[in-house]
């Protein structure tokens, strides 16, 4: 038999077998289609208990749907001839011992798969992977394990993978994880794990692979409490959105930093001095300052007119009341108590002595305390004395704590806070603003009055509507037994009185990423923070109250940083926090940018972080990145043709450049994301924000897989001369 007629047979054999896991998985899909639709259907159980399966079918669903892309896309060979096909999901043979018909990436079974080399075979004979169209295998490469010789065979499917055309999203990798990804995918740490690394080197899609492993290994103690995977804005989540739900996790909360406050959806930035301010640790001593501030004590003293007496809150009085609060250690708005009992106290036992007088001792006890009573209900219903407590010791939110401060040079001054946080009435939220919003709810607590009154009308609003549901079924005056054919809803279908109340008592529904959403008190089991760099000391205190665990995932690269409030060191983020329990992780092969491309973008970087060695290139394209120098009146033609003629392109592209550039977007937005082609407008006018734009120029060099070009109205920067130049026409 020649070469290629064993190969087509091979492949014949493999198309069946991978038929056959097809045929498998939608026989899954079908028993859980069954099982959902029941259970919306209602027949059986209780109504939450019915709910609890529609979710549960529903997410397995989620998990089986997505191995119609890429189901099987290998299979290993050991040395003693056993075959193992590697695969999205796990699949078994239950008609013989559950054995694997295919196994998870996640499996250690499945490792090899992805680390064994020619030195280094793992007990492993051959790799193969296998080219796939739809649900066919159209083609198969097989590398052959032992044989050092042979070890550049390995690198065929990941060009093809780096080479291919961009679409809207990243794609996972679970087909070509190289072994130094791998590594740390599955590295068995409980703490903090920091992956940084260079544009390009796929350490986002690796801890996005890393939480799928976490799930997979770990999955009672994760899956009820989630996971949270931050980034730095809205494009990019929307990049990354799709790579979990494609490994079958949807557990999982996407939000910014400008999202961690429930009801918040910031974008707006400070100026980089407001934001280094907001970021500092500092900021705690001006909140607390701040709140202190608003504890007031009356400049002369405020009567309270009660129907017998005239009795006054004094300053010595608030005084004692406001020491009092405070010696409690509770929260502001919580600590109000404490404050009103104090006076309520002195202003009862002040107004008994005078209506009393002479009538009235503390040894007629029982009219004593009758008096009490009396004067606390007229004191708790006369509005002058309400107020007095909203000038002294107001309730707060974090908002209204906040905005005044920062529009009131009187109040910043009396909290110790720099001018340069000063800004407008009415001014909108900026992210830096998020953690001290989310600092003050700890710091304020709660309304307890309010959020009393609230359940209260919560609970008398479920009431009436399952009152509602119950007699709405009794006028029907049906039961299961005088129903016939003729009635239009069937007896299995229709819910009786009782069943419809059971619908209104209270229990949550939503999805598990919903409610976590909604929560600013959710705790979850793992967060995932990228380009953390960012992440100033005020955010860290954020995330790590939405992980009591410090189970974190964290990526990112010091030499992009371009917030002043960002890290310089890990350790000073991350040590006050987990000290010593915290891994640090490099990688070093840049798998996206093309060499020619790197080489230009190695020369900025040595300009502003000299000591930053620029990760390594793993193809090159064959295609030398230009620079084009352009009028004014020429700019937004060569803009225009650039744009027409990538659209005849397949791929994806992205002019970057300052703000007033037609069709730009800045630096900021794009990091993260990768484009087949990338057009720099204006790098002169980039560099000349110091240090944060050259992070910036280097990010926006960095995006590109395939083309990159420069248009520049002034001289090009000596740091670009390494572009190759393009005389005008």
């Amino acid at each position: 038999m020649s070469e290629q007629e064993q190969y087509e047979e091979e492949l014949r054999s493999e198309r069946s077998y991978v038929a056959g896991l097809y045929t498998q998985l939608d026989a899954e899909r079908a028993r859980v289609k069954g099982e959902y639709e029941a259970a919306v259907r209602g027949t059986g159980g209780t109504p939450m208990e019915r709910d609890v399966q529609v979710r549960a079918s529903a997410k397995e669903a989620k998990r089986l749907s997505v191995a119609d892309d890429g189901l099987c896309f290998g299979r290993l060979d050991s040395l003693s001839g056993e075959q193992s096909y590697i695969g999205r999901i796990g699949l078994f043979d239950e008609e013989n011992d559950y054995e694997p018909r295919l196994l998870d990436w996640r499996a250690p079974a499945a490792r090899p798969f992805y680390v064994a080399t020619g030195a280094n075979p793992e007990k492993m004979r051959r790799r193969r992977q296998f080219h796939t169209h739809g649900r066919e295998v159209a083609g198969f490469t097989d590398e052959v394990l032992g044989r050092p010789d042979d070890e550049a065979q390995g690198d065929a499917a990941l060009l093809a993978a780096v080479n291919a055309p961009r679409g809207t999203g990243m794609r996972d990798i679970v087909a070509t994880i190289q072994a130094e990804q791998d590594a740390i995918i599955r590295l068995d740490h409980q703490g903090v794990v920091v992956i940084e690394g260079g544009p390009g080197t796929g350490k986002t899609v690796v801890a996005l692979h890393r939480v799928a492993y976490l799930l997979y290994t770990q999955r009672e103690r994760m899956e009820r409490h989630g996971v949270l995977v931050v980034g730095p804005n809205p494009a990019f989540l929307n990049h990354i959105g799709r790579v979990l739900p494609s490994l079958g996790e949807t557990d999982v909360v996407f939000m910014t930093t400008g999202d961690l406050v429930p009801g918040k959806k910031v974008t707006a930035e400070d100026e980089p001095e407001a934001a280094r301010l907001k970021g500092s640790l500092k900021m705690l001593d001006v909140l607390a300052a701040a709140i202190a501030d608003r504890q007031r004590l009356p400049e002369q003293p405020l009567p309270i007119e009660l129907r017998d007496v005239t009795v006054r809150i004094d300053a010595e009085t608030a005084e004692w009341a406001r020491q009092e609060a405070r010696d409690s250690g509770l929260p502001h708005n919580e600590a109000r108590a404490v404050f009103t009992d104090i006076v309520t106290y002195v202003l009862t036992e002040r107004a008994i002595a005078r209506i009393g007088k002479g009538w009235l001792s503390r040894s007629d006890r029982e009219e004593w305390e009758q008096l009490r009573k009396d004067l606390l209900k007229e004191l708790a219903g006369e509005t002058k004395f309400v107020a007095a407590l909203d000038e002294l010791w107001p309730i707060l939110t974090p908002e209204t704590l906040l905005a005044p401060l920062f529009s009131s040079a009187g109040r910043l001054r009396a909290a110790g806070g720099d001018s340069a946080l000063s800004r407008a009435v009415g001014e909108a939220w900026t992210v830096s603003d998020i953690p001290l919003l989310d600092e003050l709810v700890d710091l304020l607590g709660r309304d307890k009055a309010a959020d009393k009154a609230a359940e209260q009308a919560a609970e008398r609003e479920r009431k009436a509507e399952a009152e509602y549901a119950e007699g709405v079924m009794a006028g029907m005056k049906l039961d299961r037994e005088e129903m016939d054919e003729d009635v239009l809803l069937s007896a299995d279908n229709l819910l009786f009185g009782g069943e419809l109340a059971d619908r209104f008592v209270e229990h949550d529904t939503r999805s598990l990423v919903e409610r976590a959403a909604a929560d600013r008190d959710w705790t979850y089991r793992h967060v995932v923070v990228d380009e953390a760099q960012e992440l100033s000391e005020m955010d860290w205190r954020v995330l790590m109250r939405r992980c009591p665990g410090r189970s974190f995932t964290v990526v990112g690269d010091l030499a992009q940083r371009r917030s002043e409030a960002g890290a310089r060191a890990w350790g000073d983020m991350l040590e006050p926090y987990v000290p010593g329990r915290w891994l640090y992780r490099s990688m070093t092969v840049n798998y996206r940018t093309p060499a020619e491309i790197m080489a230009v973008a190695a020369d900025v970087l040595a300009d502003f972080a000299p000591q930053v060695e620029p990760p390594e290139s793993v193809r090159s394209c064959g295609v030398q990145p230009w620079s084009k120098r352009v009028t004014e009146d020429e700019l937004s033609a060569v803009v225009e043709e650039f744009v027409r003629d990538e659209a005849g392109r397949e791929g994806t592209s992205v002019v970057i450049g300052p703000p007033d550039v037609p069709g730009a977007v800045p630096a900021s937005e794009t990091k993260g994301l990768e484009f087949d082609a990338v057009l720099v407008v204006d790098p002169e006018r980039i560099l000349a924000d110091g240090p944060r734009g050259a992070a910036e120029l280097y990010v926006a060099l960095t995006r590109a897989t395939q083309r990159l070009g420069v248009l520049h109205r002034g001289e090009l920067p000596p740091v670009l001369s390494g572009l190759t130049e393009v005389k005008p026409e």
